[in-house]
Order: C-alpha cells, then sequence, then structure tokens
C-alpha cells in the first residue's frame, strides 16, 4: 500500500484516484479550483466514441486548415504567439498529419479506446455511476461531400467486419427522422452502434461522491501546485503556491494543462497545447421539440450532437489562440447557426448555455502515460486532447498497472513521452 498524490480533479484525475484506491492504496486528490471538474470536464461534447478516434493530425487537415482559417463559421481559428512553445507543438502536429503517422495512431488510439469501454463498464459497476445520462444510441457522422463520403467508404469497404454501417442519405434520415429538417442533402454517412454520451461533469461529481466515502480514499486538497520537491531522485511533495507542502510515496500528474507547468519545474517538457473548443447546451422540451436520439457529427462543418438528458448537447471548434478560455461570442453565434440549419426544431437554442474549455493536446493526439523519466515515484496521465472522456477509464487503468509493476494491457508505443 503506498500514499499517492493524484493531481487535478477533472475526469482524468478522478478516474485515476478511485482506480488506485480500488488498488488498494491510500490517495489524495489535489485540485487547484474551488469545485472539481471545472475544466475540459465541465460541458464537453459528452461522447464516449470508442471506434471514432481519429486523431486531429490526419494527412489531409493542413490543406483543409487553410480553407477553414479563411471561412468565419470554420472549425479552426489561429491566433500567432510570440512562444516558441506554440511553434514547436505546430511543427510536431504537420509532421504527425503524415498518413502512415495517423493511421498508427488511430491504431493506438482505437485499442485504447476498446480498453476504456471495458474499464469503464467495470468502473461504473464498482462506483455504483448511475445518475450519468448514460444512454448508447450509437454515432453518426455525416458526410455532405461526395468525395469525402466515398474515400471513408471504401476505407471501410477494404477492411470489412467492423461495426460501421455504410448509410445513403436517405438511410440516414430512416435511421435519425430529425434530419430531415436539415438545410442541406448528405452524400451519406457511416453509422457505429454501440458508441456511447454520458454526461462528463455529472460523473465526475458522483464519482467524487463515492471516492469520499471510500476507505482508502484519504480527502481533496485545495492547492495550487507550484513546483515539486525532489530527493535522491524521487519527488518527496508538491510544492503549492501558498507554500504548504503534500507529501506521497508517489504521484500521479493528471491537470491537464497545468501539468506543463507544474513538469517544468522539473526540466519535464510536456508536449501540451490548449485546443479551445465550445459547447452549447440547449434545454429540451418534451412535446415542443424533436432531438436527434443518435449521436450526430455533421464531417466537414466539424460539430457533434448529442442528447444528455433533457438537453441538447452541441460541440465544436478548434481555437489554437493560447490559454484564452473567454468566450468568443462570434463563435457562439456561429455554432448557433450550424444547430438552426441542421436541427432548428431539436431544442429551445434561445435558452441555449455557452460554454468554452481548453483541451490539452499533443500534436499526435495521443494521450501520454507511464513514467515521468525525471523522477521515480512521478506518473504521467496527460495529453488526452478532445477524448479525455473517451479515454480516462482506460489511461487510469494503463497507470495504475504500471504503478503496481504489472505489464501494460496494451503495447505502450507512442502513448508515452518520446525521450
Amino acid at each position: 500500500m503506498k500514499q499517492i498524490v493524484v493531481i487535478g480533479g477533472g475526469v482524468v484525475g478522478l478516474t485515476t484516484a478511485w482506480t488506485l484506491a480500488e488498488e488498494g492504496h491510500q490517495v489524495t486528490l489535489v485540485e487547484r479550483e474551488a469545485a472539481l471538474a471545472e475544466g475540459a470536464s465541465r460541458a464537453n461534447g459528452g461522447q464516449l466514441s470508442y471506434r471514432y478516434v481519429s486523431p486531429l493530425a490526419d494527412a489531409g487537415v493542413p490543406l483543409k486548415a487553410l480553407r477553414w482559417l479563411l471561412d468565419p463559421d470554420g472549425p479552426l481559428r489561429f491566433k500567432p504567439e510570440l512562444r516558441w512553445h506554440q511553434w514547436a507543438w505546430m511543427l510536431a502536429f504537420l509532421r504527425a498529419c503524415r498518413g502512415p503517422v495517423n493511421r498508427r495512431s488511430t491504431e493506438r488510439l482505437l485499442a485504447l479506446g476498446a480498453l476504456s469501454q471495458q474499464a469503464f463498464a467495470q468502473m461504473q459497476q464498482a462506483a455504483r455511476l448511475d445518475a450519468i445520462a448514460l444512454r448508447a444510441p450509437g454515432k453518426l457522422v455525416i458526410y455532405r461531400k461526395p468525395a469525402e463520403f466515398a474515400r471513408v467508404a471504401q476505407r471501410l469497404r477494404a477492411t470489412p467486419g467492423g461495426p460501421e454501417q455504410i448509410l445513403d442519405h436517405g438511410e440516414c434520415l430512416a435511421l435519425e427522422p430529425a434530419l430531415a429538417l436539415a438545410d442541406s442533402r448528405f452524400a451519406g454517412g457511416i453509422f457505429t452502434p454501440g458508441e456511447a454520451v454520458a454526461d462528463c461533469h455529472a460523473l465526475c461529481l458522483q464519482l467524487a461522491e463515492r471516492l469520499r466515502s471510500h476507505p482508502n480514499f484519504r480527502g481533496v486538497q485545495r492547492a495550487e501546485g507550484r513546483s515539486f520537491r525532489l530527493e535522491g531522485g524521487r519527488v518527496k511533495a508538491l510544492i503549492a503556491r501558498d507554500g504548504q507542502e503534500i507529501g506521497g510515496d508517489a504521484f500521479v500528474l493528471a491537470a491537464g494543462l497545468h501539468s506543463r507547468g507544474l513538469g517544468k519545474s522539473l526540466g519535464l517538457d510536456l508536449p501540451l497545447y490548449p485546443l479551445k473548443g465550445y459547447s452549447l447546451s440547449a434545454p429540451i422540451v418534451a412535446g415542443e421539440h424533436r432531438p436527434p436520439e443518435v449521436s450526430v457529427t455533421d464531417f466537414e462543418r466539424k460539430v457533434l450532437y448529442a442528447r444528455i438528458g433533457a438537453q441538447l448537447r452541441v460541440a465544436a471548434m478548434v481555437d489554437l489562440v493560447g490559454d484564452d478560455a473567454r468566450i468568443d461570442p462570434q463563435r457562439i453565434a456561429s455554432l448557433q447557426r450550424a444547430c438552426r440549419a441542421i436541427f432548428p426544431r431539436a431544442a429551445d437554442y434561445e435558452r441555449a448555455e455557452p460554454w468554452a474549455g481548453l483541451r490539452p493536446a499533443t500534436p499526435s493526439g495521443a494521450p501520454i502515460l507511464g513514467p515521468s523519466g525525471v523522477a521515480d515515484n512521478l506518473w504521467l496521465n496527460v495529453g488526452h486532447g478532445a477524448l479525455g472522456f473517451t479515454f480516462s477509464f482506460g489511461s487510469a487503468r494503463i497507470v495504475a498497472d504500471l504503478m503496481a509493476g504489472r505489464p501494460s494491457p496494451l503495447p505502450l508505443d507512442g502513448l508515452q513521452l518520446a525521450r
């Protein structure tokens, strides 16, 4: 049994804390904010997309990015900074956009998604996670451009045996009648049965409740970490900005973007950059609205729609604008237009609650898991990007196994910090 300090109170930190407590360790959770799960876990897309994991770094993205930047409603915005870190991240991202690199990254993430699906089912049962608006309606990705749809369909036909279904326009409408009111015709869609949605924030809060009554949980400490105290190649304590020290036998860094600053105090350069995303949470009034039942992703517009409880969650956009979490009214207006164009009667958009969050991403799109390499007892669980909810359960399982001296349940090639 060890005294373990998990740094970060979002979905990644909470799932890690639970998994380690279940392993028999005494766990303390450290969170810098006044409440848990107020960062990227607060109002994200709610997707548990175990099969739809293709990273942003794709072979066609650099050319598409030029078109997106010229479109005021495009899914991408870029604000140059006078910081080397931004440009180093962008260069690494462009290298990851090569076809072979993207295919390897996708294979890794598919394996991690499958593991995470199993780990979530186990955690849901053990922690009795019920009030989280969990549904498994499947995921429909719609394509507007025939050439893009043909390319994806051809790739799926070349690798038969998967659960994905190739649908034409009429079959998309039959599967999801709410699409009948969309502003344009679709070339087709890819439907993956079994993909799920849930309220990530509600899951975090319920998991925190379960942790507080767990015999191995020592509680939540509110502290903003500044650095680590290192002795003999091991971390002895997390040093907070107010000077307090939080000691332990081992430490897990799962603090999203704040992990980068903490890592720097030990000379650790984590390749994390904030991908700013937006969402709307629009109330659904029974009898007045026709929300989509399946989870829908508009591929070209990069907008996803999911019914979570009594709300329609709409999430989109990748803004590379640094550590700016402010809500841009123009981006929210763009998201409102997208909603009304495809699902005009799905929810009460006038009362939609806007949100913006910074998703900690690596250039390849794969998280960084395992030993830090700078201290024997410092472990990493960072860099999940837009798929933190999906991957958090599997990532927690991997880190817990490695900390126990067991082999990882899947190969870690591409999922560890490059040296």
